[in-house]
């Protein structure tokens, strides 16, 4: 397969084969093959995935990575951000010492609850809300010292999960978001209206695809998050209810030099076909391929 990575940068990321830090989530592939498939089906820089997945020692990753000629984009980093603040400074500090030492350039930050999955939200009052603005400003100031950026990633299950969120973390820090077009849209937020409107704080852009039915039921309370992915909520790239190829025109008109990583939330049961990840993460590149071709020449 070709990838079109002359004309925009295109990664991957270890949830799109089921690896996931959520307790009970699936079956979670092996490293070796889930950094193979990415390299055989051309993609060439990878998020790093949950904690523990891939090794945490600098030199072992570079050339665990190195040896599927992988480069490391960054990783999702789901800390505590209203309490308790030391904790997740700590595991900020450690986490972008890792990214930086094997030439990644993002930490991609979630706003967690503290709680097991993403089904539950206790509501924040506003003192902790300003905590978590003030952690997430401090999170990035040690990231920067690492050279790296840092974006919020509004998510299901977060403190930055809905449009009114979203618009108030806006509204409150400076920091970039990354566009998750999945959660974004689930969380009930159109991800090209709010690109349009804040083109300047675009940072990352995850490109997920979901069925708008499911994605409903997730935000009315009707289907646990989980549930709703182990029912398909997401699926390749133009399977779906996202317009992924506005999404992919706009930033890339407006100037987005940054990566575009496929990321689509999977949970394999035990009678999954091990090589079901592998099968939708080539049908997404072959229509991002599609729209890649289509895309006029950047600024």
């Amino acid at each position: 397969m070709t990838v079109p990575t002359s004309r925009i940068r295109i990664a991957a990321a270890p949830i799109s084969w089921g690896v996931c830090e959520v307790p009970g989530w699936g079956r979670v592939l092996d490293a070796g093959t889930v950094l193979g498939e990415m390299a055989e089906l051309g993609v060439r820089a990878t998020e790093l995935g949950p904690p523990g997945y891939l090794p945490r020692d600098p030199a072992e990753l570079r050339e665990l990575l190195g040896g599927y000629r992988l480069d490391l984009v960054g990783g999702f980093l789901a800390v505590v951000l209203h309490e308790n603040a030391d904790a997740a400074l700590a595991e900020a500090e450690e986490s972008s010492a890792l990214f930086a030492a094997c030439g990644a350039d993002v930490l991609v930050l979630a706003a967690a609850t503290g709680l097991d999955g993403y089904d539950d939200r206790p509501k924040l009052s506003d003192a902790e809300w300003a905590t978590l603005i003030e952690t997430s400003g401090e999170i990035s100031e040690i990231a920067a010292k690492h050279g790296l950026r840092t974006v919020l990633h509004p998510h299901v299950g977060t403190h930055a999960e809905t449009e009114q969120e979203v618009e108030r973390f806006l509204a409150d820090s400076a920091l970039p978001l990354c566009l998750d077009t999945g959660h974004l849209l689930i969380g009930g937020t159109d991800p090209v209206a709010l690109a349009k409107r804040y083109p300047d704080r675009v940072g990352h852009l995850h490109l997920k695809d979901v069925r708008g039915a499911l994605a409903e039921d997730v935000r009315d309370g009707k289907l646990p998050y989980a549930e709703a992915v182990g029912k398909g909520l997401y699926v390749p790239l133009g399977d779906g209810d996202v317009d992924i190829e506005a999404m992919v025109r706009f930033v890339h008109e407006a100037g987005y030099d940054g990566w575009y990583v496929l990321e689509q939330d999977t949970a394999l049961s035990e009678h999954d076909s091990e090589d079901l990840p592998k099968r939708d993460v080539a049908r997404s590149l072959a229509h991002l391929g599609g729209i890649v071709s289509r895309l006029p020449a950047a600024r």
